[in-house]
């Protein structure tokens, strides 16, 4: 920790930077708004204590990794939940037809329906590479995985998603199709 500089003044710069990020992915992992709000802050509650001892190199990837840990914990405690269940708040947009609104609601619950489905391993590794938007590396990090094993197991997962929402008649391309 650079001289002058304590724990608490880092921990409270993280938070500022991180914390809704942290929160949404916590949120997409156990869809709870108060229980995510709470394992929030029990996150950087951790990252603190351990900030006490020793210095943290990558801090999003640290804390993303805690997240992750207390997220699964949580998880391992509760009864089987679905990840999503209202993807939308109830707003109207005048812009937009009442049947493009139900149509994209409807899709993008199926979607999350069917992710929700996914064995643990695949529905975290879409989560944090397609949905949170990390890096190979970084994803390795945060759960603990090799860079191939990460790798593998985003195209067995991929491929299962697509395999599963083709079946329900969701979704007609491969996620992520696009990317280069």
């Amino acid at each position: 920790m650079p001289e002058g500089v304590t724990a608490r003044t880092i921990i409270m710069n993280w938070y500022d930077q991180y914390s809704v990020p942290i929160y949404k992915y916590i949120l997409k992992m156990i869809n709870d708004t108060y229980q995510a709000e709470d394992l929030t802050q029990d996150t950087f509650i951790r990252a603190y204590k351990y900030l006490a001892n020793k210095e943290i190199d990558y801090p999003k990837t640290f804390l993303y990794r805690i997240a992750h840990n207390i997220a699964i914990d949580y998880i391992r405690k509760q009864a089987p939940i679905q990840l999503v269940k209202n993807i939308f708040p109830d707003k109207k947009d005048t812009q937009i037809s009442i049947e493009t609104i139900v149509e994209g609601r409807e899709e993008v619950k199926n979607m999350y329906k069917t992710l929700s489905g996914l064995k643990s391993s695949y529905r975290q590794v879409i989560i944090l590479r397609k949905i949170e938007g990390f890096s190979i590396q970084e994803t390795a990090q945060i759960l603990d995985w090799s860079e191939s094993k990460v790798k593998s197991t985003l195209f067995r997962a991929i491929r299962t998603l697509e395999d599963r929402l083709n079946k329900g008649g969701v979704m007609h391309e491969r996620p992520g199709e696009n990317e280069t």
